[in-house]
């Protein structure tokens, strides 16, 4: 009874809000209205000119051994790799925001799983992550692995 409800409620919102986007694109409003106002609950979707901050140079991860259960931090220059247990991470671009703005890291990294032959002769790797991390939602994409987590720290000019 409240899922109906609630779905009902939603709906009716909905069509007021589509209703009140039609009105405003046919009063001759510039812009499109509809995006607009989908843009007005993410503050993050706003228009805020040029970014305020300079790509950084010097990625910082911390890397989770699940099997010893130890972390290690570890730096990486933009554009090398660096190497954790048996995992080869490289760092595309990092970037962090001023204090003056909500508090954000990302970084582009691309992580592969090195491989053996079994007589200690590294062979091909696989690539078992090519993406963005953010420091602070580190569960919205993780490296999905049985044996290493690692995650983003800081980015540092």
């Amino acid at each position: 009874m409240k899922t109906r409800f609630l779905v009902s409620l939603c709906v009716a919102g909905l069509m007021a809000s589509a209703v009140q986007a039609q009105d405003m694109s046919q009063s001759g409003e510039d812009g499109d209205a509809i995006a607009d106002m989908l843009r007005r609950d993410d503050p993050d979707a706003q228009d805020r000119g040029p970014l305020s901050s300079e790509p950084g140079e010097l990625l910082v991860l911390r890397g989770l051994d699940k099997v010893t259960a130890r972390t290690r931090d570890f730096e990486i220059p933009i554009g090398e790799t660096a190497q954790f247990g048996a995992l080869s991470v490289t760092a595309h671009y990092c970037r962090k925001r001023p204090p003056e703005e909500t508090p954000e890291t990302y970084a582009f990294l691309e992580i592969n799983d090195r491989r053996t032959d079994g007589f200690g002769v590294d062979v091909e790797g696989e690539q078992i992550f090519s993406g963005w991390m953010f420091a602070s939602r580190p569960a919205q994409n993780p490296l999905e692995h049985p044996v290493y987590d690692v995650w983003v720290l800081d980015c540092r000019s």
